[in-house]
Protein backbone atom coordinates (compact mmCIF):
# COMPACT_ATOMS: atom_id res chain seq x y z
CA UNK A 1 0.00 0.00 0.00
CA UNK A 2 0.69 3.67 -0.15
CA UNK A 3 1.42 5.10 2.88
CA UNK A 4 1.94 8.17 4.27
CA UNK A 5 4.13 8.49 7.26
CA UNK A 6 3.70 11.83 9.34
CA UNK A 7 7.64 12.05 10.53
CA UNK A 8 8.49 14.44 13.28
CA UNK A 9 12.38 14.37 12.72
CA UNK A 10 12.37 11.90 16.02
CA UNK A 11 13.02 8.69 15.94
CA UNK A 12 10.15 6.73 16.73
CA UNK A 13 8.63 8.09 13.44
CA UNK A 14 11.97 7.31 11.79
CA UNK A 15 11.45 3.62 13.09
CA UNK A 16 7.89 3.49 11.97
CA UNK A 17 8.72 4.52 8.32
CA UNK A 18 11.35 2.16 8.10
CA UNK A 19 9.37 -0.56 9.74
CA UNK A 20 6.61 -0.02 7.07
CA UNK A 21 9.12 0.13 4.23
CA UNK A 22 10.61 -3.43 5.13
CA UNK A 23 7.05 -4.81 5.03
CA UNK A 24 6.92 -3.85 1.49
CA UNK A 25 5.05 -0.95 1.43
CA UNK A 26 5.42 2.52 -1.08
CA UNK A 27 6.48 4.93 1.75
CA UNK A 28 5.96 8.78 1.41
CA UNK A 29 7.45 10.77 4.74
CA UNK A 30 5.67 14.18 5.77
CA UNK A 31 7.09 16.74 7.94
CA UNK A 32 4.27 18.94 9.64
CA UNK A 33 5.07 21.87 10.79
CA UNK A 34 2.80 23.09 13.37
CA UNK A 35 4.02 26.09 15.14
CA UNK A 36 5.41 29.52 13.25
CA UNK A 37 6.67 32.73 16.00
CA UNK A 38 9.32 34.75 15.10
CA UNK A 39 11.51 33.20 17.86
CA UNK A 40 10.87 29.62 17.20
CA UNK A 41 14.29 28.62 16.70
CA UNK A 42 15.60 30.56 19.32
CA UNK A 43 18.48 28.51 21.53
CA UNK A 44 17.70 26.90 24.23
CA UNK A 45 14.24 25.70 22.07
CA UNK A 46 13.67 21.71 22.06
CA UNK A 47 10.60 22.59 19.50
CA UNK A 48 13.55 23.29 16.54
CA UNK A 49 10.70 22.86 13.07
CA UNK A 50 14.15 23.74 11.03
CA UNK A 51 16.38 20.87 12.71
CA UNK A 52 13.49 18.62 13.35
CA UNK A 53 12.48 18.56 9.35
CA UNK A 54 16.42 18.53 8.59
CA UNK A 55 16.53 15.34 10.73
CA UNK A 56 13.59 14.18 9.28
CA UNK A 57 15.04 14.72 5.65
CA UNK A 58 18.51 12.53 6.87
CA UNK A 59 16.20 9.30 8.13
CA UNK A 60 14.50 9.82 4.36
CA UNK A 61 17.86 9.48 2.91
CA UNK A 62 18.74 6.69 4.70
CA UNK A 63 15.78 4.76 4.18
CA UNK A 64 15.55 5.54 0.72
CA UNK A 65 12.18 7.49 1.05
CA UNK A 66 10.78 11.03 0.12
CA UNK A 67 9.77 13.36 2.38
CA UNK A 68 7.83 16.46 1.91
CA UNK A 69 7.28 19.54 4.34
CA UNK A 70 3.85 20.88 5.07
CA UNK A 71 2.63 23.58 6.84
CA UNK A 72 -0.40 23.41 9.26
CA UNK A 73 0.62 26.14 11.22
CA UNK A 74 -2.46 28.16 10.57
CA UNK A 75 -4.98 25.25 11.41
CA UNK A 76 -2.73 24.30 14.54
CA UNK A 77 -3.37 27.67 15.46
CA UNK A 78 -6.75 28.22 15.12
CA UNK A 79 -8.05 24.80 16.30
CA UNK A 80 -4.97 24.17 19.05
CA UNK A 81 -3.60 26.74 20.32
CA UNK A 82 -6.68 29.73 20.73
CA UNK A 83 -8.15 27.38 22.51
CA UNK A 84 -5.26 26.15 25.14
CA UNK A 85 -5.10 30.44 25.45
CA UNK A 86 -8.84 30.63 26.05
CA UNK A 87 -8.93 27.64 28.35
CA UNK A 88 -5.95 29.01 30.75
CA UNK A 89 -8.04 32.49 30.95
CA UNK A 90 -11.01 31.00 32.06
CA UNK A 91 -8.90 29.43 35.07
CA UNK A 92 -8.70 25.70 33.64
CA UNK A 93 -6.02 23.43 32.51
CA UNK A 94 -5.78 21.91 29.09
CA UNK A 95 -4.12 19.44 27.08
CA UNK A 96 -3.16 20.74 23.72
CA UNK A 97 -1.57 17.11 22.55
CA UNK A 98 -5.12 15.63 22.69
CA UNK A 99 -6.35 18.16 20.65
CA UNK A 100 -3.85 18.02 18.04
CA UNK A 101 -4.03 14.61 17.52
CA UNK A 102 -7.85 15.06 16.82
CA UNK A 103 -7.74 18.05 15.19
CA UNK A 104 -4.81 17.87 13.09
CA UNK A 105 -2.77 14.83 12.89
CA UNK A 106 -5.61 12.74 12.40
CA UNK A 107 -7.67 15.22 10.64
CA UNK A 108 -5.99 17.86 8.62
CA UNK A 109 -2.88 15.76 8.19
CA UNK A 110 -5.00 12.60 7.65
CA UNK A 111 -7.17 14.29 4.61
CA UNK A 112 -3.96 16.24 3.14
CA UNK A 113 -2.44 12.66 2.97
CA UNK A 114 -5.79 11.10 1.29
CA UNK A 115 -5.39 13.90 -1.16
CA UNK A 116 -1.56 12.99 -2.50
CA UNK A 117 -2.80 9.37 -2.51
CA UNK A 118 -2.14 7.40 0.79
CA UNK A 119 -4.16 4.21 1.43
CA UNK A 120 -3.29 4.53 4.85
CA UNK A 121 -1.05 7.03 7.52
CA UNK A 122 1.08 6.39 9.96
CA UNK A 123 2.66 7.96 12.98
CA UNK A 124 5.56 6.63 15.99
CA UNK A 125 2.68 6.62 18.18
CA UNK A 126 2.74 3.84 20.96
CA UNK A 127 -0.99 2.50 20.39
CA UNK A 128 -2.98 -0.17 18.11
CA UNK A 129 -5.37 -0.55 16.17
CA UNK A 130 -7.76 -4.02 15.71
CA UNK A 131 -10.39 -3.86 13.33
CA UNK A 132 -13.46 -5.77 13.67
CA UNK A 133 -15.35 -8.00 11.90
CA UNK A 134 -18.01 -5.20 11.02
CA UNK A 135 -14.97 -3.36 9.48
CA UNK A 136 -14.69 -0.70 12.36
CA UNK A 137 -11.82 -0.02 14.40
CA UNK A 138 -11.04 -0.14 17.87
CA UNK A 139 -8.17 1.66 19.78
CA UNK A 140 -5.92 -0.31 22.37
CA UNK A 141 -3.05 0.35 24.61
CA UNK A 142 0.60 -0.07 23.39
CA UNK A 143 2.01 -3.31 25.06
CA UNK A 144 4.81 -0.91 26.32
CA UNK A 145 3.08 0.61 28.75
CA UNK A 146 5.21 3.31 29.98
CA UNK A 147 5.33 4.79 26.81
CA UNK A 148 1.55 3.93 25.57
CA UNK A 149 -0.27 6.90 23.86
CA UNK A 150 -4.18 5.49 23.67
CA UNK A 151 -4.64 8.57 26.36
CA UNK A 152 -3.85 11.20 23.91
CA UNK A 153 -5.31 9.58 20.86
CA UNK A 154 -8.90 8.49 22.75
CA UNK A 155 -11.03 11.97 20.88
CA UNK A 156 -9.95 10.56 17.25
CA UNK A 157 -13.22 8.35 15.33
CA UNK A 158 -13.15 5.26 14.49
CA UNK A 159 -13.76 5.90 11.03
CA UNK A 160 -9.87 7.46 10.99
CA UNK A 161 -8.25 4.54 12.87
CA UNK A 162 -9.45 2.52 9.77
CA UNK A 163 -7.28 3.80 7.64
CA UNK A 164 -4.33 4.55 10.51
CA UNK A 165 -1.10 2.15 11.25
CA UNK A 166 0.65 2.17 14.53
CA UNK A 167 3.86 0.25 14.11
CA UNK A 168 5.52 0.54 16.91
CA UNK A 169 2.56 -0.19 19.05
CA UNK A 170 3.65 -3.92 19.66
CA UNK A 171 6.72 -3.25 20.38
CA UNK A 172 8.82 -1.69 23.37
CA UNK A 173 10.43 1.83 23.38
CA UNK A 174 14.35 -0.37 24.15
CA UNK A 175 13.77 -2.03 20.93
CA UNK A 176 12.76 0.71 18.74
CA UNK A 177 16.00 2.57 20.11
CA UNK A 178 17.98 -0.58 19.08
CA UNK A 179 16.42 -0.73 15.39
CA UNK A 180 17.66 2.92 14.70
CA UNK A 181 21.29 1.98 16.43
CA UNK A 182 21.75 -0.92 13.86
CA UNK A 183 20.30 1.31 11.39
CA UNK A 184 22.56 4.25 12.30
CA UNK A 185 19.82 6.49 11.92
CA UNK A 186 20.64 10.42 12.54
CA UNK A 187 17.67 9.95 15.10
CA UNK A 188 18.87 7.11 17.36
CA UNK A 189 20.57 8.70 20.32
CA UNK A 190 17.91 12.09 19.86
CA UNK A 191 15.79 13.01 23.05
CA UNK A 192 12.61 12.36 23.36
CA UNK A 193 10.47 15.12 23.23
CA UNK A 194 8.91 16.58 26.70
CA UNK A 195 6.26 18.86 27.18
CA UNK A 196 4.21 21.10 25.05
CA UNK A 197 6.07 21.80 21.72
CA UNK A 198 5.40 25.83 21.03
CA UNK A 199 6.60 26.55 24.32
CA UNK A 200 9.78 23.93 23.88
CA UNK A 201 12.07 24.59 27.19
CA UNK A 202 11.12 28.13 26.84
CA UNK A 203 9.50 29.60 30.57
CA UNK A 204 5.91 28.60 30.46
CA UNK A 205 4.74 31.54 32.33
CA UNK A 206 6.54 34.46 29.99
CA UNK A 207 6.01 32.80 26.74
CA UNK A 208 2.01 32.23 28.23
CA UNK A 209 1.69 36.08 29.30
CA UNK A 210 2.46 36.97 25.57
CA UNK A 211 -0.98 35.68 25.03
CA UNK A 212 -2.66 36.50 27.70
CA UNK A 213 -3.92 39.77 29.81
CA UNK A 214 -2.30 40.30 32.62
CA UNK A 215 -3.89 38.98 35.95
CA UNK A 216 -2.75 38.43 39.85
CA UNK A 217 -4.19 38.31 42.62
CA UNK A 218 -3.24 36.49 45.89
CA UNK A 219 -3.27 33.62 48.20
CA UNK A 220 -5.42 32.70 50.25
CA UNK A 221 -6.01 29.88 53.02
CA UNK A 222 -9.20 28.09 53.13
CA UNK A 223 -10.01 29.89 56.38
CA UNK A 224 -9.60 33.19 54.67
CA UNK A 225 -5.86 33.63 55.38
CA UNK A 226 -4.13 36.27 52.85
CA UNK A 227 -0.83 35.01 52.26
CA UNK A 228 0.71 37.07 49.98
CA UNK A 229 0.54 38.07 45.84
CA UNK A 230 0.39 35.91 43.11
CA UNK A 231 2.18 35.80 39.76
CA UNK A 232 -0.30 35.60 36.52
CA UNK A 233 -3.46 33.67 37.89
CA UNK A 234 -3.50 31.22 34.78
CA UNK A 235 -0.03 29.94 35.74
CA UNK A 236 -0.92 27.53 39.14
CA UNK A 237 -2.47 24.21 38.74
CA UNK A 238 -4.46 21.94 41.21
CA UNK A 239 -1.86 20.34 43.14
CA UNK A 240 0.50 22.03 42.51
CA UNK A 241 3.68 22.91 45.08
CA UNK A 242 6.47 24.28 43.06
CA UNK A 243 6.78 28.23 42.05
CA UNK A 244 4.41 29.41 44.78
CA UNK A 245 6.72 31.20 46.48
CA UNK A 246 5.48 30.59 50.46
CA UNK A 247 7.81 29.31 53.05
CA UNK A 248 7.52 28.95 56.95
CA UNK A 249 7.63 26.21 59.22
CA UNK A 250 5.63 23.27 58.69
CA UNK A 251 4.85 21.30 55.69
CA UNK A 252 5.33 23.08 52.17
CA UNK A 253 1.86 24.68 50.48
CA UNK A 254 -0.19 23.20 47.77
CA UNK A 255 -2.68 24.68 45.34
CA UNK A 256 -6.09 23.19 46.54
CA UNK A 257 -8.77 25.73 44.36
CA UNK A 258 -9.04 28.23 42.34
CA UNK A 259 -11.41 31.23 42.24
CA UNK A 260 -11.18 33.58 38.89
CA UNK A 261 -13.48 36.18 39.30
CA UNK A 262 -12.35 36.91 42.98
CA UNK A 263 -8.43 36.37 41.91
CA UNK A 264 -7.98 34.08 44.75
CA UNK A 265 -5.35 31.11 44.60
CA UNK A 266 -6.39 29.08 47.54
CA UNK A 267 -3.46 26.96 49.04
CA UNK A 268 -3.13 25.04 51.87
CA UNK A 269 -0.17 22.85 53.37
CA UNK A 270 0.39 19.29 52.81
CA UNK A 271 0.24 17.25 49.84
CA UNK A 272 -2.49 15.15 51.70
CA UNK A 273 -4.57 17.73 52.41
CA UNK A 274 -8.27 17.07 51.99
CA UNK A 275 -8.85 19.89 49.64
CA UNK A 276 -6.79 17.86 46.93
CA UNK A 277 -9.49 14.89 46.99
CA UNK A 278 -12.94 14.04 46.16
CA UNK A 279 -15.05 10.76 45.10
CA UNK A 280 -17.03 12.49 41.80
CA UNK A 281 -15.93 13.59 38.55
CA UNK A 282 -18.32 15.27 35.84
CA UNK A 283 -17.05 14.62 32.26
CA UNK A 284 -19.01 16.77 29.80
CA UNK A 285 -19.16 16.03 25.61
CA UNK A 286 -18.11 12.57 25.70
CA UNK A 287 -16.51 10.77 22.91
CA UNK A 288 -17.10 7.49 22.38
CA UNK A 289 -14.27 5.79 19.87
CA UNK A 290 -16.25 3.10 18.32
CA UNK A 291 -19.89 2.79 19.01
CA UNK A 292 -19.83 -1.03 19.77
CA UNK A 293 -18.05 -0.41 22.81
CA UNK A 294 -20.43 2.27 24.13
CA UNK A 295 -21.31 1.40 27.57
CA UNK A 296 -24.85 2.35 29.50
CA UNK A 297 -25.59 4.05 32.43
CA UNK A 298 -23.86 2.45 35.85
CA UNK A 299 -20.67 0.61 34.28
CA UNK A 300 -17.83 -0.37 36.03
CA UNK A 301 -14.59 0.78 34.27
CA UNK A 302 -11.30 2.18 34.50
CA UNK A 303 -10.62 5.84 33.92
CA UNK A 304 -7.24 8.03 33.61
CA UNK A 305 -7.90 11.67 34.43
CA UNK A 306 -4.10 12.48 33.68
CA UNK A 307 -1.56 11.01 31.21
CA UNK A 308 0.60 9.42 34.00
CA UNK A 309 -1.71 8.04 36.14
CA UNK A 310 -2.55 4.58 36.73
CA UNK A 311 -6.16 3.58 35.56
CA UNK A 312 -8.27 3.68 38.04
CA UNK A 313 -11.66 1.98 38.92
CA UNK A 314 -14.96 3.90 38.55
CA UNK A 315 -18.75 3.91 38.23
CA UNK A 316 -19.84 5.20 35.01
CA UNK A 317 -23.45 7.28 35.55
CA UNK A 318 -24.97 8.56 32.51
CA UNK A 319 -26.37 12.33 33.67
CA UNK A 320 -27.59 13.49 30.20
CA UNK A 321 -26.46 13.24 26.54
CA UNK A 322 -23.74 16.00 26.97
CA UNK A 323 -22.40 14.87 30.63
CA UNK A 324 -21.65 11.55 32.77
CA UNK A 325 -20.24 11.50 36.52
CA UNK A 326 -17.13 9.06 37.32
CA UNK A 327 -17.57 7.97 41.06
CA UNK A 328 -13.86 6.56 41.84
CA UNK A 329 -13.65 3.66 44.14
CA UNK A 330 -10.47 5.50 45.42
CA UNK A 331 -10.52 9.07 45.89
CA UNK A 332 -8.70 11.14 43.08
CA UNK A 333 -5.93 13.98 43.92
CA UNK A 334 -6.12 17.20 42.15
CA UNK A 335 -8.49 16.22 39.74
CA UNK A 336 -8.70 19.65 37.00
CA UNK A 337 -11.28 20.77 35.26
CA UNK A 338 -10.28 21.06 31.70
CA UNK A 339 -8.43 18.04 31.89
CA UNK A 340 -9.67 14.47 29.91
CA UNK A 341 -11.13 11.96 31.93
CA UNK A 342 -10.54 8.73 29.84
CA UNK A 343 -11.79 5.63 30.20
CA UNK A 344 -10.50 1.74 29.55
CA UNK A 345 -12.28 -1.97 29.20
CA UNK A 346 -8.83 -3.90 29.46
CA UNK A 347 -6.49 -2.96 27.24
CA UNK A 348 -9.15 -1.18 24.90
CA UNK A 349 -9.31 2.77 25.02
CA UNK A 350 -13.17 3.61 25.27
CA UNK A 351 -12.77 7.50 24.49
CA UNK A 352 -13.08 10.24 26.34
CA UNK A 353 -14.26 14.18 27.45
CA UNK A 354 -13.26 16.96 29.33
CA UNK A 355 -13.71 17.45 32.88
CA UNK A 356 -16.08 20.13 33.45
CA UNK A 357 -16.59 20.27 37.19
CA UNK A 358 -15.57 18.12 40.49
CA UNK A 359 -17.59 17.00 43.58
CA UNK A 360 -17.33 17.96 46.65
CA UNK A 361 -13.58 17.59 48.13
CA UNK A 362 -12.99 15.84 51.23
CA UNK A 363 -12.50 18.94 53.31
CA UNK A 364 -16.06 20.28 52.14
CA UNK A 365 -17.46 16.93 53.14
CA UNK A 366 -15.71 17.02 56.24
CA UNK A 367 -15.00 13.49 55.91
CA UNK A 368 -11.98 11.84 56.36
CA UNK A 369 -9.29 10.22 53.92
CA UNK A 370 -8.75 6.71 53.63
CA UNK A 371 -5.41 5.63 55.51
CA UNK A 372 -4.47 4.15 52.21
CA UNK A 373 -4.45 7.71 50.88
CA UNK A 374 -1.75 9.15 53.17
CA UNK A 375 1.11 6.11 52.48
CA UNK A 376 0.81 6.95 48.99
CA UNK A 377 -1.74 3.78 47.28
CA UNK A 378 -4.12 6.01 46.19
CA UNK A 379 -2.51 8.75 44.07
Amino acid sequence: MKVVVGMSGGVDSSVAAHLLKEQGHEVVGLFMQNWEEENNNEEGSECSAEQDYKDAQSVAESLDIPCYYVNFSREYKEKVFDYFVKEYQAGRTPNPDILCNKEVKFDVFYHYAKKIGAEKIATGHYAQIELLDDGSAVLKKGIDESKDQSYFLHAVGEEVFRDVLFPLGAMPKSKVREIAKNLQLKTAHKKDSTGICFIGEKDFSSFLSRYTKEMRGEFQTLAGEKLGKTDELYYYTLGQRKGLGLGGAGEPYYVVGKDIEKKIIYVERGKFHKALYVDDVFVKDFFWINKNYSFSDKTQLKAKLRYRQEEQECLVEIISSHEMKLTFLVPQRAASPGQFAVLYSGDICLGGGVIDRIGSTYHEMKKELPESVSIGTAK
